[in-house]
């Protein structure tokens, strides 16, 4: 077991149990050095004497009973030891600096910075009036909304990156926690003047109705791709991909030429269709959804300014919902999802 000190005069020690005692001094400039990979350039960065910091990465190997690094031509090497050690030391110095900054401001204004990942359907209904929303009730905090595909977000998620999140899916393999805030039903999606179907646009479409038609989706590994088929392939169906495009702005272009259609949950396309350039119909037999949540790592401690953001984006999407401008089933607030 590593039990962290570092309090004034602390002197590290073995317990009796032979539990390593670590200063959190030697952590914080363990991973300084594993950083610079050099000594010397770790001193510059922490203002300590090279001599000085080369005594306590020695201290250190001697708490743990190991070696931590080499020294090669090419600057410091970690040990495999070393290399656990500065993956651990990291979370360990992130989670204090986290208890500190809350400790000082648990009796005072909610500051700080927020990261929060978002797939590109739902930074087209959400990012816009969620940024206003923290202005404005949450002045101090500093909002950073990132938008990239849900593979790159989980990852952001577990490096702590990202502070939370917003996907669709989760493996049960993964250990993130979950908040299910709404079902979108996906819809199938033309330019006006190429509308393919006998029934008009905002009827609904069986899905056997449009998968030979020359659709334009993401490629076959996201998400919303793998929706579409699972369902399509229970019925014995193939769908006709005659472009893949993992750019939800450049399909939307493409479909509203006239190149092909597609397939989107509705807030993917909620600026195309509200100018005109779209028109859509939910889809039918079967009605294709897929879970919307809101997602955060219990391994990592949340700040308080987090810990208000992700009350604030449950607000702020559910009243989406109910005004009709995020298009969804909203579920009751305490369903959760662990991975």
């Amino acid at each position: 077991m590593l039990l962290v000190g570092g309090l004034p005069g602390y002197r590290s020690e073995q317990g009796d149990g032979g539990d390593a005692v670590v200063d959190i001094r030697h952590l914080k400039y363990f991973v300084a050095i594993s950083e610079e990979r050099s000594l010397s350039a770790a001193s510059q960065r922490l203002g300590v004497a090279q001599p000085s910091l080369s005594q306590h990465v020695i201290r250190l190997e001697d708490e743990l009973g190991v070696s931590l690094m080499v020294r090669s031509p090419r600057g410091i090497v970690l040990t495999d030891e070393g290399q656990l050690l500065v993956r651990h030391a990291r979370e360990i110095s992130r989670s204090l600096d986290a208890c500190v900054t809350e400790m000082k401001e648990a009796s005072g204004t909610v500051r700080g910075p927020v990261a929060f990942g978002l797939p590109p359907s739902v930074s087209m209904v959400m990012s816009v009036p969620l940024a206003e929303t923290v202005r404005v009730d949450l002045p101090e905090v500093r909002l950073q909304a990132i938008e990239s595909m849900s593979g790159y977000i989980k990852t952001w998620l577990e490096d702590g990156t990202v502070d939370l999140a917003f996907l669709y899916d989760l493996d049960r393999k993964e250990h993130f926690h979950a908040r299910h805030i709404l079902d979108e039903r996906l819809c199938f999606f033309s330019a006006p003047d190429a509308w393919p179907l006998d029934t008009p646009p905002g009827q609904p479409v069986a899905v056997a109705d449009i998968v030979g038609l020359d659709l334009i989706l993401p490629s076959p590994g996201h998400g919303l791709t793998r929706t579409i088929t699972r369902h399509t392939t229970a019925r014995g169906l193939a769908l006709n991909v005659v472009i893949e495009m993992d750019a939800m702005t450049q399909i939307k272009e493409l479909v509203a030429r006239g190149s092909g259609y597609t397939v989107f949950a509705p807030a993917a396309a909620h600026d195309f269709v509200g100018r005109g350039e779209l028109v859509k119909s939910p889809i039918i037999d079967p009605a294709i959804t897929r879970p919307v949540l809101l997602v955060t790592n219990p391994s990592r401690a949340q700040s308080r300014a987090a810990r208000a953001v992700i009350d604030l984006t449950v607000t702020v999407a559910r009243d989406l919902v109910r005004r009709g401008i995020w298009e969804g089933r909203l579920v009751p607030e305490l369903d959760t999802v662990a991975g």
